[in-house]
């Protein structure tokens, strides 16, 4: 009896799915002032007026009726935004996903117990992995922790997505399959892929009931390995997924049109628990410059990855980690959380497995081997040649800024994460002589299955503050005023997006309604300020904390002048990912990231009042 009362009294993951909040429509004036005063950095007097008149006459016009129209769609939802977004954002477009969508980074284990050394991949990987599986059991079992703000609990939906869960290439559309399901929701597959050399193997993680010990995977991992390694390497038909979206799907009907077997094949990846890369590359990393190993995850070995699977994990020759994950089913909120648990338990151990060595008679990993014609090889060869020439145009750095962190900044009373947006700002400022139209990633799990929201970080108080620094006529008083003023623009700024009262999504919201309707575009959104404030996804900052663990992630710009720039914050320092595209002259993202370094000393001068 008293077992069962703590069982019952015991929070699930997901038991407050169905009493979390809607999603709200925010109000259309509100919105419209919003994305008024985040045009302003962007315009002379003569198109800021024309922008003005265009507002006011939607807000009196067209878009009064639209937003009528988007209140009767929310009542019917409890997230009237969540099939657009995902629809929209990821599974309409038609680029490349696994290089312009994905999400990549390094794991930090690397830092402590597990320092790069030649002949570790295999054991740490068998470590690494059942610290994975762990977590697994956790979430099946509904046993991670529910997020929460204060006593607040946030959306745990997209946990659902982490594992044995893929995007399915459409000609128009992908879709999402997740085959994931709780302990008392069903049976869940329990098989992962590796793939290596071109290859594919499946084997399950779980043996007469009980999950398989480091020692019984690393067997595994071992069979596969030096099979990969003794015989020729496979097609990699992993390539297809690195493909334009319509040309991977048109060669996946292919594939399955030749052989029954291969969609069977195809389905034991993407039911998968995960995908684990065995690469033979060994990227260079130290504490303080992470840019190889974050550039290889993201842009790695495209035979040993599934571009599709929402989890790839990435082992590399020299004993280090990473993994590139597809962005569509969930936000690097998700990872960042099993990434953590999986660093705390390796500190805690050491790094090594203290259990027993014993390995049962557990059967050999399954070899996936796909009948292939000459249109599909000719299709790999295809697809590697352009993710080749596509990934070779990255440009990655990725460093530990180290002379101070959160504490300092805190002890100042600055928020860490506007410190650092602000000095990207003052840095793009910089750099550019221009103010950067930029996104930072707010929020939303406060409403059912929210996930995300637009933050614009380049405000006219931001944009002032970057003028003044450039002035050498204002004095420290000044450009310290000016500072704090934007500081605290920026915390209301995110602190409305969180609490569902931005405007870029409200406006998507508007845009969608008008085209599902047959209605011509509103002007608003071929004013040409509407992209070159960033609408329509076109900022040139594109950015996201990864948040206050130790786990660093990295996504390309979002457009072609522009820039991804991705950050942690520890007590003690900051570190930075930054992308650009080598092909685009006037972008360089080792400069931006030196510019955003300085900033940082710049601005605490600032705050120390015998500057004043």
């Amino acid at each position: 009896m008293e077992n069962q009362l703590t069982e019952s009294t015991e929070e699930r993951t997901f038991q407050y799915q169905d009493t979390l909040p809607s999603l709200p429509v925010p109000s259309l004036e509100e919105s419209l002032k919003k994305y008024l005063e985040s045009v302003r950095p962007f315009a002379n007097e003569e198109e800021y007026k024309k922008t003005d008149e265009i507002v006011q006459k939607f807000q009196n016009g067209i878009g009064e009726k639209l937003h009528q129209k988007l209140l009767e769609r929310a009542k019917g939802k409890r997230n009237w935004l969540e099939e657009w977004w995902l629809n929209v954002a990821y599974l309409d477009v038609r680029i490349p996903s696994q290089l312009n969508v994905n999400f990549a980074g390094p794991a930090t284990h690397f830092e402590h117990y597990w320092p790069p050394k030649e002949g570790t991949q295999l054991e740490r990987g068998s470590i690494i992995l059942w610290h994975n599986l762990n977590y697994w059991q956790l979430l099946r079992k509904e046993k991670v922790p529910v997020h929460k703000v204060g006593n607040t609990p946030l959306d745990m939906n997209q946990f659902r997505m982490l594992f044995s869960t893929c995007k399915v290439p459409g000609i128009t559309r992908d879709s999402i399959r997740s085959y994931f399901r709780t302990e008392r929701e069903g049976r869940c597959p329990n098989h992962i892929a590796v793939l290596c050399r071109g290859r594919v193997f499946v084997f399950d993680v779980i043996h007469e009931g009980c999950l398989m010990t480091p020692p019984e995977l690393l067997r595994q991992l071992t069979y596969i390995h030096k099979k990969c390694h003794s015989e020729p390497d496979g097609p990699g038909i992993a390539a297809l997924t690195s493909e334009e979206r319509t040309q991977w799907a048109k060669a996946r009907e292919h594939l399955i049109g030749l052989d029954p077997e291969n969609f069977i094949s195809l389905e034991k990846i993407q039911s998968s628990l995960l995908v684990y890369s065995i690469e033979d590359s060994s990227p260079h990393v130290t504490p303080e410059d992470y840019s190889q190993i974050t550039a290889m995850a993201l842009i790695g070995d495209t035979t040993v990855r599934w571009g599709d699977k929402s989890y790839n994990l990435i082992s590399f020759s020299n004993g280090v980690f990473g993994s590139c994950c597809d962005h569509a089913p969930f936000d690097a909120m998700v990872l960042v959380n099993v990434s953590y648990y999986v660093e705390e338990n390796i500190l805690e151990n050491e790094g090594r497995w203290k259990g027993s060595d014993k390995v049962r008679d557990i059967p050999l990993p399954e070899e996936l081997v796909f009948t292939v014609d000459e249109k599909v090889l000719n299709d790999i060869t295809q697809a590697k040649a352009r993710y080749l020439k596509e990934a070779s145009d990255v440009q990655i750095v990725a460093y530990a800024f180290t002379s101070f962190g959160k504490k300092l900044t805190k002890k100042q009373r600055l928020h860490p994460d506007t410190f650092i947006q602000l000095a990207l700002q003052l840095a793009y400022y910089r750099l550019h002589g221009r103010p950067g139209c930029c996104y930072e990633t707010a929020m939303t799990r406060y409403f059912y299955h929210g996930r995300t929201e637009t933050m614009r970080s380049c405000t006219l108080e931001a944009v002032r503050w970057c003028q003044s620094m450039q002035d050498p006529s204002t004095s420290l008083r000044e450009r310290r005023q000016k500072m704090l003023q934007a500081f605290t623009k920026h915390n209301k700024l995110m602190k409305d997006c969180s609490a569902g009262k931005g405007f870029d999504r409200h406006l998507l919201g508007l845009l969608l309604i008008a085209k599902e309707e047959g209605l011509p575009v509103p002007e608003l959104f071929t004013d040409p300020l509407f992209s070159k404030s960033g609408g329509g996804g076109n900022f040139v900052l594109s950015t996201s904390l990864v948040g206050y663990l130790r786990v660093q992630g990295v996504v390309v710009p979002m457009v072609h002048n522009g820039y991804g720039f991705f950050y942690h914050i520890r007590d003690d320092r900051f570190v930075v990912a930054c992308s650009a595209w080598k092909s685009c002259p006037e972008t360089d993202a080792e400069k931006l990231v030196q510019l955003t370094f300085r900033a940082f000393h710049d601005m605490i001068q600032l705050t120390n009042s015998a500057y004043l």
